[in-house]
């Protein structure tokens, strides 16, 4: 009896064989993806722990501060917390106060740091490198060497107590940092602008102001969120120049929620909590509504050296 050999295995066209590769490859990439999206959430989820933590227990009452095992959020939340953030200091007066000092720094420091990136980036003269080099060189001297002569020059202009140590600074120069970042973000406009508004007449002032400035938004945004949460923030500063507390700032103000300044049954820590949690805001608000321009000045700054 004969018998019939068994038949060899189909071969896959060179098409269905692309097909299956290329599905293996989508799904290896989806699960890479899927992956590396689950590893992002958890972290979030771990960086944004204190965050929420701090608001926890900005609402916490005081019988729920030490309690153990801690608690994430109250059982009854104590709203009276914020309010008393404003009734235990002239809370209000310092954030009027650093919003005045952050405002006219962060033009100051927009301005001058923009018209010196312009020099630097649109002129040619004798030593323009050196010279850019040695501003860059000034961002690894420490900020504490320059403390005591910094105090001394102003004293001598009598200027002590006053708002000017805090705000003239940011209007020669702007800082190194944001001198490279503006710097490098021009080079990347075409000078071939310059040339067709020099023909129309146009002079070097009006092309950084009417051309140049107005190309360069996302850049001049990036130095502004810096240059706001930097003179929002600033302790040194207002440490040492301010004596006065009707001119404290929030960062200075912050010292009044200690424990000479609290009753008994206040619970303290939940205040200075609420209190961090108002000096927090506004950085955070800026950066929300500017993180577009935020992410476009970084990508784009140093794409021409």
């Amino acid at each position: 009896m004969a018998t019939t050999p068994q038949s060899a295995p189909a071969m896959l066209s060179p098409r269905a064989a692309s097909a299956r590769r290329s599905t293996r490859a989508s799904l290896a990439k989806l699960g890479t993806s899927a992956l590396i999206y689950f590893i992002a959430t958890v972290v979030a989820i771990l960086f944004m722990l204190p965050f929420v933590w701090t608001i926890g227990s900005s609402l916490k009452p005081i019988t729920e501060i030490f309690k153990f095992p801690p608690t994430l959020w109250p059982q009854e939340p104590r709203w009276q917390n914020y309010a008393d953030v404003f009734r235990i200091a002239p809370f209000g007066r310092f954030i009027l106060n650093t919003a005045y000092i952050t405002a006219v720094a962060m033009v100051g420091q927009i301005l001058s740091a923009a018209a010196v990136a312009y020099g630097f980036s649109r002129f040619r003269f004798p030593g323009r490198d050196p010279l850019f080099f040695l501003v860059l060189s000034t961002m690894m001297l420490p900020w504490q060497v320059t403390i005591v002569p910094t105090f001394l020059l102003f004293r001598f202009f009598g200027m002590i107590n006053t708002y000017w140590p805090l705000i003239i600074p940011s209007f020669f120069g702007g800082g190194a940092f944001y001198i490279f970042l503006l710097r490098q973000f021009f080079m990347t406009i075409p000078r071939d602008l310059d040339e067709a508004a020099k023909i129309d007449g146009a002079t070097s002032v009006r092309i950084f102001w009417n051309i140049i400035l107005p190309l360069a938004k996302p850049a001049l945004a990036t130095v502004a969120i810096f240059s706001f949460i930097e003179h929002w923030n600033e302790f040194i500063g207002p440490l040492i120049f301010l004596n006065s507390p009707e001119k404290f700032t929030v960062s200075i103000g912050l010292r009044y929620f200690t424990a000479s300044s609290f009753e008994s049954d206040e619970p303290r820590e939940a205040i200075l909590m609420a209190a961090s949690l108002i000096v927090a805001v506004p950085p955070l608000t800026l950066f929300f509504l500017a993180q577009k321009y935020f992410v476009r000045g970084i990508v784009t700054t140093g794409l021409k050296g």
